[in-house]
């Protein structure tokens, strides 16, 4: 699939905001992996702790894959390694009983698929911004959201739910994800790059609409 993104012209003064158009293509996309119905029963409290912890150990795999490409990675302002989150992610899991993670929650298929895809992304390829950004992202925004409603719904402690606090973000959430679509744009991507960078972005939350699926399921 092909998409061509019409970008205003720029100057020196005036960076192309890559940020915001790549926020505007996907924003239905991202819309619908949002309503697919595990994600809507979890954070509606329909489900309990012992599925967000299906859901958790799923995103370990993914967290795995994604970071071991970012030791590859450009720009430091974008790739910061202040992001990761697998640490914190295993740190959540055994506090909620599922140190073996690894053995208790193998991949489901459509997380192999995820998982398969991101090994294959060299840590400069565009595509490889494209996850980071909606992962990474989406842990600075809709992330938060998670987290009080995982706490209020499920009774998870802090302790559960280190996953979604970043030490970076000691001078606010809003700062942090201001900055890092400001470092997008430093990068000056081209046309081309800029095309491949959407259209990878719309195919990384299909891959997260397809884990909800299969968690689902």
């Amino acid at each position: 699939m092909s998409i061509t993104v019409e970008a205003p012209a720029r100057s020196a003064e005036a960076p192309l905001d890559v940020a915001a158009l790549v926020r505007a293509a996907s924003a239905d996309v991202h819309k619908d992996a949002e309503n697919r119905g595990f994600i809507v029963d979890l954070m509606g409290g329909k489900l309990s702790l012992a599925e967000y912890t299906r859901y958790l150990a799923q995103y370990a795999w993914i967290y795995e894959a994604l970071e071991a490409r970012g030791s590859r990675s450009g720009d430091p302002k974008v790739f910061d390694p202040g992001l990761a989150r697998l640490a914190a992610i295993e740190a959540d899991l055994v506090a909620l009983g599922a140190a073996d993670w690894r053995d208790a929650h193998p991949m489901l298929p459509a997380t192999r698929d995820y998982v398969e895809h991101l090994r294959e992304l060299a840590g400069d390829d565009v595509r490889y911004l494209a996850h980071h950004y909606t992962r990474y992202l989406g842990d600075l925004s809709g992330g938060q959201a998670i987290a009080k409603l995982v706490a209020r719904h499920y009774g998870a402690t802090e302790e559960q739910l280190s996953f979604y606090r970043f030490d970076i973000a000691a001078d606010g959430v809003v700062k942090v994800k201001r900055a890092y679509r400001e470092a997008m744009n430093d990068l000056a991507l081209d046309p081309e790059q800029v095309d491949r960078l959407v259209a990878e972005v719309l195919e990384s939350f299909r891959y997260n609409a397809a884990v909800f699926e299969a968690l689902a399921a």
